[in-house]
């Protein structure tokens, strides 16, 4: 009797790491500069500090669930294995408006991109031709998938290194705040909390996607050793990059007054940086972003689908197959594609929109998830130290719990990344926790 087709288990490490940080888009520190620095009054990099320790947390908890159950389905994996399989059919589908429609959210900003170089030529050319090259990549080898990722995601790092370099000559040249090192960037007399927090609701956008890297689950050969070293390694690059990269811009434009467009500075921040040559190679950095992050998403949730199709979540004979040859989910990956050429018909807003709740959902179900594994199938509460873990697991699912009851879309977003930083707080989560 044939064996069936599997997906193939040949990404390293640093691989998966690749696809991680390509699907959060180093680059886009740029782009979100003037909104994160007026909304915290001049200290963009401490606001990508707390949200890095914040998103640490959550990736723990990813990183507790894959040692015991290794699977592609994330966090509608562990809700179904550990607490019902309807709830893990609502949580997939809930994840799936996180993880469907963020290769969207590229295709609109490459087609702006696009269409702002030549506006003469149809938006729909360009994104047609970006839908095609990414589902063919993944479609024919995860692997080619990987490595072009990987070259993408260095060009970025790359450029990143260079406005450092060219930021801190200029700051010896009395430029900006006049200071390499300084704590400016991080504290001054006009930040408040609330101000901090208005601010960090925007970077969290940032680091969605750290978690889409236990979607290659099954494509590593020891995915209990690897996957939570993915998770963490991941978040903390990316977080590293975030608040350097913002460091260096923070320093060189403490005013918004600078830039015309507060909206989106990256052009200018380019420009105003090494001239106008500079730009276009910073432009350049900035598209291979929104490739690889494309590229990146465009697999992860091609995997989601499958694992919900290999358990009859969907129709298993279209979403459960494996292509022989290339073994990747073609179906999976030829219906992302056709999904993501609907992104013409959308704003960016609406789609973010849905992001976070769907992130927002995850998140907290993988918290749950812990504790049902745990603490209700393996009495892992034996002393302190678990009483202690499993009592914090609990008060973060609680305070994501209240977020989806009270909060409107953009506090939703401060309760997703802040949660684990406040819940300590949250009494009434305490007593649950304990019983």
């Amino acid at each position: 009797m044939n064996q069936p087709t599997t997906l193939k288990r040949s990404l390293g490490l640093w691989s998966i790491v690749m696809l991680g940080l390509g699907y959060m888009t180093p680059m886009v520190v740029f782009d979100t500069f003037g909104i994160v620095s007026g909304d915290t009054k001049g200290v963009v990099p401490l606001a990508y500090v707390v949200a890095l320790v914040a998103m640490l947390f959550t990736a723990f908890s990813y990183g507790k669930m894959v040692r015991v159950l290794p699977s592609a389905g994330t966090a509608y994996a562990y809700t179904s294995k550990t607490m019902s399989p309807h709830l893990g059919f609502m949580v997939g589908w809930a994840s799936m408006l996180d993880y469907l429609l963020l290769p969207m959210v590229n295709a609109l900003i490459f087609r702006i991109y696009m269409h702002s170089f030549f506006p003469q030529i149809s938006v729909w050319i360009w994104v047609l031709g970006y839908v095609i090259l990414l589902t063919g990549l993944n479609i024919y080898s995860i692997n080619v998938a990987a490595r072009f990722n990987g070259i993408l995601v260095l060009l970025q790092v790359t450029m990143i290194v260079v406005f450092s370099i060219i930021a801190m000559v200029k700051l010896h040249n009395g430029s900006g705040n006049g200071l390499i090192f300084s704590i400016q960037p991080f504290m001054n007399s006009g930040v408040h909390f609330s101000t901090l927090m208005m601010g960090a609701t925007v970077v969290c956008f940032s680091f969605l996607g750290f978690d889409a890297v236990t979607t290659f689950t099954e494509e590593t050969p020891n995915p209990q050793k690897t996957i939570p070293k993915a998770i963490v390694l991941t978040t903390l690059i990316g977080g590293l990059i975030f608040i350097i990269a913002s460091y260096f811009a923070q320093s060189l434009y403490p005013h918004l007054s600078t830039f015309k467009n507060t909206d989106d500075t990256l052009p200018e921040i380019a420009k105003y940086s090494a001239g106008v040559i500079f730009q276009v190679f910073f432009f350049a950095s900035a598209f291979a972003g929104v490739l690889a992050s494309g590229l990146s998403s465009h697999g992860s949730v091609s995997r989601l689908m499958y694992v919900m199709g290999r358990d009859g979540v969907l129709p298993r004979k279209t979403f459960g197959y494996i292509h022989p040859r290339f073994r990747t989910p073609v179906f999976n990956e030829i219906l992302v594609g056709i999904i993501t050429l609907i992104s013409m018909s959308f704003s960016l807003d609406l789609i973010s929109s849905f992001i976070n709740f769907g992130a927002l959902t995850a998140f907290s179900f993988v918290n749950l998830s812990v504790i049902a594994h745990y603490v209700f199938r393996e009495g892992r509460v034996k002393n302190a130290k678990d009483i202690n873990y499993f009592d914090f697991a609990t008060r973060r699912f609680c305070f994501y719990r209240f977020a989806v009851d009270i909060a409107g879309p953009r506090f939703l977003s401060f309760r997703l990344i802040f949660g684990p930083l406040l819940d300590w707080f949250i009494w009434p989560c305490k007593h649950v926790s304990l019983q």
